[in-house]
């Protein structure tokens, strides 16, 4: 990113140098997203309010996608038509949810736009690293329950916050085309490499018979399963189940969790380790299709009580990536929402 020299380029780079002032691990997520949004909120027109601020209850709080915008149309506020002190502050609300890891992938995953744009010979979509939407779902506050989302092709990022804490954080998505970059000045970048390489890793630790159990077809599905469905439900559990692994392999297996975890928000991250070892690692299953030599089109899948992982690389020929975690009992806060009226009656 930093041999990048275009005007939009610069303007990426100022939003990963603006990570040395976010705040540290110890100040909880929920609260940092209050102010981070209230400040954002705050220094809008009321004109830009009207297209970034919603009601916590509107229907487009569960609208979500991950292709382009052409093809499925976005509300919200884009970066694009934001001052340089208006995008400052959506930087902030950005890193609220995010690692500093997270921050980075998601947004080089945006300037990966540029090399789309070099790469493509047609005009169908306009591949815009500022072409990314910000959308707040009621009043940002410590009392009470509202939500925020930033979203745009293949980066597509959810958050409920109630009673100054974070309820939920999923649907989380992050893509990448090219996976690889194979040429210019970023050749050789992989942004979602590490939960490629954690899974294949996995994938060659396992005996004859285990791989067996773990791969369901020679042939991959052209894309995550679960698309963007709402509410998400689980899939057919056929795979490896990790009560076969022996503690090696199992954490193998968390190292490929870890690699999603961890591009969120320390908070957010430690809650969904905590669900994932409560319901039981032992219940968590593996499966992963297509063939199994780098740069060739695969897929596979982690899915235990509490969540799902998806990771497919089948388009442009095995060099387009779409992951996806989402929560079963906690997308879009659904079902902890309803236990935190529930609680609180």
């Amino acid at each position: 990113m930093r041999c990048l020299r275009s005007p939009r380029a610069i303007i990426a780079l100022s939003f990963g140098a603006m990570w040395l002032v976010s705040t540290s691990a110890a100040d909880p997520a929920g609260s940092a997203m209050v102010r981070a949004a209230s400040a954002f909120v705050a220094a809008l027109t009321a004109e830009q309010r009207t297209a970034a601020v919603f009601p916590f209850a509107a229907d487009e709080r569960l609208k979500w996608h991950f292709i382009p915008t052409e093809m499925f149309p976005r509300q919200g506020l884009t970066l694009k038509a934001m001052t340089d002190p208006q995008r400052a502050r959506a930087r902030e609300l950005l890193k609220s949810g995010l690692s500093a890891r997270g921050y980075l992938t998601a947004t080089s995953i945006m300037e990966l736009e540029t090399v789309l744009r070099a790469l493509e010979t047609n005009a169908r979509f306009a591949r815009d690293p500022e072409r990314y939407f910000v959308s707040v779902f009621g009043p940002p506050s410590a009392k009470g329950t509202w939500g925020w989302r930033v979203e745009g092709h293949h980066v597509s990022l959810h958050f409920t916050v109630t009673d100054g804490s974070v309820a939920a954080g999923a649907p989380t998505f992050f893509g990448t085309n090219p996976a690889e970059v194979r040429s210019g000045p970023k050749q050789g970048e992989r942004l979602l490499g590490a939960q490629e390489d954690a899974a294949r890793a996995l994938l060659d630790a396992l005996s004859t018979s285990e791989r067996s159990a773990a791969v369901l077809s020679p042939t991959a599905p052209n894309d995550i399963l679960t698309m963007n469905r709402v509410p998400i439900q689980p899939l057919d559990p056929a795979g490896l189940h990790a009560a076969r692994l022996t503690l090696a392999q199992r954490d193998a297996l968390m190292r490929v969790v870890e690699s999603y975890t961890s591009l969120m928000a320390p908070e957010i991250a430690a809650d969904r380790l905590s669900r994932i070892r409560k319901a039981g690692i032992e219940q968590i299953v593996f499966a992963w299709a297509g063939e199994t030599e780098r740069g060739r089109k695969h897929y596979y899948r982690l899915q235990g009580p509490t969540f799902l992982i998806e990771y497919d690389n089948t388009q442009d020929n095995g060099n387009h990536v779409h992951s996806v975690w989402r929560d079963f009992d906690g997308d879009f806060g659904r079902d902890l929402l309803r236990e935190h009226v529930s609680a609180a009656h």
